[in-house]
């Protein structure tokens, strides 16, 4: 890996001259990462989340060539890939970032694309890989949007989107959700989106922090657990319906049970750990929608408190956070000028994000980290962020 630095689009322009060599000027995109703000481990429930993208951005430059040849460049990682238009792409682990490209193509040509040429690409990003943040989603709907202008093929952001989950699911064999790619696909300039997870629609929200910003906290912690676990949480959330279903309620999943539902008909749930669960589901399914009424407010003291109630339900209730995230966010609460914090993400490690008063980032990031380094033995990592824009071309 090479030495990071903060990349333009006009540094990335000179930079694809001296990999690929003069001519005619690439076509530049842009691909945000992304925060989600409330509505965790509920997707998977025919939940309601509430993601918006940020101003971290990772660029693709893209230029066709005069050949059936296709080389990818990334400015951070060593080595070349290069293929063929017409190659069968299939998953191989020594082709690294390549694979989450190649899914892309594969899915574009099955589902009857057609490429008259092939093209050369750099890559650079400012978004922290493996930060819980969704870098591998920005990647993967950054590139499939560049090369869907670039060919003219007239694909939605949803399908796009979509395109981004199909080539997780068939190529690189991960069973994710839609929210990442959704979000980065189709995201306006400062607003945050109500998406139905249900129906894969959404609604855009009003995202104006005014003298506030969202902190990225990120544990650096190696997210061992999540997968087994998150396939654990899966299967007693199914349970959970099974027990409320079979006591004779019509519901098509947990999240369209109120929590006065839940009230009268938890009872059915016999087992306390699967209760929990359940409650977990029921009331952040009820958070999200409180916090997109105190966005729509402009009320972010409520929307602090909303996610701080969040965290202590993933922390007791579905019980996701670890000692990492529990102490970034306990640490955030004792600080001026935060209203508010909460894990995001799996758990088990990545990302927590805190809602902080603009004129007290600075404190706020070195006494968190200070309180973090101490008791976890190593630092995290931490930066401001702002609302983004979607996938666009600059």
């Amino acid at each position: 890996m090479k030495p990071k630095y903060e990349i333009t689009p006009e540094k990335l322009r000179e930079e694809f001259f001296e990999v690929y060599g003069t001519g005619e000027s690439p076509r530049l995109f842009a691909s945000p990462a992304r925060i989600n703000i409330i509505g965790e481990h509920i997707d998977y429930n025919g939940g309601k989340v509430f993601p918006a993208a940020i101003d971290r951005y990772l660029y693709v430059a893209i230029r066709k060539r005069s050949d059936s040849k296709i080389i990818y460049n990334d400015l951070f990682f060593d080595g070349t890939y290069t293929f063929d238009i017409n190659d069968n792409f299939k998953f191989d682990k020594t082709n690294d970032y390549a694979n989450f490209l190649n899914g892309i193509l594969s899915c574009m040509k099955k589902q009857g694309y057609s490429f008259d040429s092939g093209f050369e690409v750099l890559i650079a990003s400012n978004v922290p890989s493996a930060g819980g943040i969704s870098s591998s989603s920005a990647l993967e709907c950054g590139f499939a949007w560049a090369v869907n202008e670039t060919f003219n093929f007239g694909i939605s952001r949803k399908d796009i989107a979509l395109m981004g989950q199909q080539s997780e699911h068939e190529f690189m064999n991960v069973n994710c959700g839609i929210m990442d790619q959704y979000i980065i696909a189709t995201a306006r300039a400062d607003t945050a989106e109500l998406l139905d997870c249900a129906n894969i629609t959404h609604e855009y929200v009003p995202l104006l922090l005014g003298d506030y910003r969202f902190i990225v906290m990120n544990t650096k912690k190696q997210r061992k657990l999540a997968d087994s676990k998150y396939n654990e949480r899966r299967s007693q959330c199914e349970t959970g319906l099974t027990m409320l279903q079979s006591a004779g309620h019509n519901i098509p999943n947990l999240c369209s049970m109120t929590p006065d539902q839940f009230e009268e008909w938890g009872s059915a749930i016999t087992d306390p750990v699967i209760y929990k669960r359940v409650r977990h589901c029921v009331t952040e399914m009820d958070r999200v929608l409180r916090a997109v009424d105190a966005l729509k407010a402009n009320d972010l003291v409520s929307l602090g408190k909303l996610l701080y109630a969040s965290h202590d339900s993933l922390k007791n209730d579905y019980e996701v956070t670890g000692i990492e995230l529990d102490t970034l966010v306990e640490a955030a609460g004792k600080q001026e000028g935060c209203l508010g914090a909460r894990m995001t993400g799996a758990g088990f490690g990545g990302c927590a994000i805190a809602l902080v008063h603009k004129d007290e980032v600075e404190n706020f990031i070195r006494n968190v980290q200070d309180e973090y380094t101490k008791k976890i033995g190593y630092p995290g990592d931490f930066f401001a962020c702002g609302a983004g824009q979607g996938v666009k071309e600059l």
